[in-house]
């Protein structure tokens, strides 16, 4: 099928089916209806190469995740992966796990022009190790930000939302409230903790008590509960900065013999589909996650197409749900 038969189906121009295909504004939406319903009828698949070499550009973007299992990253990466596809752009997936090693490998996509911007959702330790590997790229960087602003970026003031957490935890009458937290490389990780630590001293509460989890795993969070329950003085609630993290801390807490939550409240992050799965459901931070990710590709799209774009932070909004586990 060639341009020539679906300009001939859709009755308009090539150059109407090529502006089309090249997500020109300039076209009527009518004729852009008419052009996508030939193209769907006749199963029309572009020449991507012969694309790439009319217009410098692939259509494509290299999607780089710390960890593709966290639900959260999923959830972020299917949002931009739905805003992507409505502008015509498809994704390239590196589970980079934040090795700088795999992350450069992937990032070779970008000095060979084969993808035409970056999404990162890396450490933010790291990130200083990537800037001179995507150069003067279009790059975004999801959930992980830099204070300076020199990246657009987008997340969640992920230390207020702690902060919530914690005064939600003591206005129930919780005086012992520890803290699951995982890697300081990642700055959601330092920042929550940050909230956490913060909200404690300004409610004058001198107990506190921090577990690392490995990763972020269920077994992981199991693991840091179990530590956490070995002290003399136990806590009587646990802010987990997962909602995977705090699955795991429930099901050490039931292994222990404890009730959620009447013997100890248990409360995580991000507001994934887990937290409703979980007995009893999860209280948690609901991050706006697939909003995140389209957001995302909203801001690489627009450095894209504008090169020298002063770079975006925009923090989203979050909610506290409130459930019977804490």
């Amino acid at each position: 099928m060639s341009i020539q038969k679906i300009a001939q189906l859709a009755g308009v121009s090539v150059a109407t089916v090529s502006r089309v295909l090249n997500n020109s504004a300039s076209v009527k939406p009518q004729n852009r209806d008419r052009v996508m319903d030939a193209i769907r009828e006749s199963n029309y698949q572009p020449n991507l190469l012969a694309r790439q070499l009319r217009t410098a550009r692939s259509s494509m973007v290299l999607v780089m995740v710390s960890n593709v299992a966290n639900p959260f990253c999923a959830d972020v990466v299917k949002g931009i992966e739905e805003e992507a596809e409505k502008n015509g752009y498809r994704i390239l997936l590196c589970n980079s796990g934040s090795d700088t090693e795999r992350s450069r490998s992937s990032l070779g996509l970008v000095s060979g022009k084969i993808v035409d911007g970056v999404i990162t959702m890396d450490a933010f330790s790291h990130l200083s190790a990537l800037t001179p590997l995507i150069g003067d790229a279009p790059w975004v960087q999801c959930a992980e930000y830099a204070d300076s602003g020199d990246v657009s970026c987008v997340g969640i003031d992920d230390t207020d939302a702690a902060e919530s957490v914690v005064r939600y935890l003591l206005a129930r009458g919780r005086t012992r409230i520890a803290l699951i937290n995982h890697d300081l490389d990642y700055k959601y990780a330092s920042l929550r903790q940050r909230g956490y630590l913060d909200e404690l001293a300004a409610q004058g509460c001198q107990w506190q008590r921090i577990a690392y989890a490995s990763d972020l795993s269920f077994s992981a969070g199991k693991a840091a509960m179990e530590s956490l329950l070995q002290h003399d003085s136990p806590p009587d609630a646990v802010f987990a900065v997962s909602d995977t993290l705090a699955a795991g801390a429930m099901a050490a807490a039931r292994q222990a013999g404890l009730r959620v939550p009447q013997d100890i409240a248990i409360a995580g992050f991000d507001g994934t589909d887990l937290a409703e799965m979980v007995s009893p459901p999860l209280t948690t931070v609901a991050q706006p996650s697939r909003a995140i990710g389209r957001k995302a590709f909203e801001l690489l799209l627009h450095k894209i197409e504008n090169p020298h774009a002063t770079p975006q932070r925009v923090m989203m909004a979050w909610q506290l749900i409130s459930r019977a586990s804490a």
